[in-house]
């Protein structure tokens, strides 16, 4: 679970994903990896990593060289953190568009498919009819 409310920019999340592929990662191979498949240069991950520590997502073990970084923070942790962050930045009258959108627009595996169709046949048995505007507080008109 994610503790804090520190959010990741994308380039923090480049870094993460390699390093919650690898499961610890030295700075020579995060670096080696975003070579590769960014082309930064190494003073660029450096500064990532550095700033994923200060937001504590990434611990090390002190070495001098070659240090070895850990993520503290499981990935599905911090996926799911991260969406509903997001989904609860929107109006919850368009949240439901929004998803039908990224799912059409997102490669997903059969199981995926029937994982989500699992899910919003058990939710439809309690969805209102529709949802509410929550962009502005209750009462709201008394102000104008």
């Amino acid at each position: 679970m994610i503790k804090h409310n520190q959010t990741m920019t994308t380039s923090e999340w480049e870094i993460m994903r390699v390093i919650w592929t690898l499961g610890e990662a030295t700075s020579r191979q995060i670096i080696r990896v975003m070579t590769l498949k960014k082309d930064w240069a190494p003073s660029t991950v450096k500064t990532l990593v550095t700033r994923l520590q200060k937001k504590g997502y990434l611990t090390d073990n002190g070495a001098v060289r070659d240090r070895l970084y850990t993520p503290t923070v499981d990935e599905h942790d911090a996926m799911t953190y991260a969406l509903n962050h997001t989904i609860q930045a929107m109006c919850a009258m368009c949240v439901g568009d929004a998803m039908a959108n990224v799912i059409e627009t997102t490669e997903l595996s059969q199981r995926d498919i029937l994982n989500l169709q699992d899910v919003l046949k058990a939710k439809y048995a309690t969805a209102p009819e529709s949802v509410a505007c929550n962009c502005m507080p209750n009462h709201w008109e008394e102000l104008k």
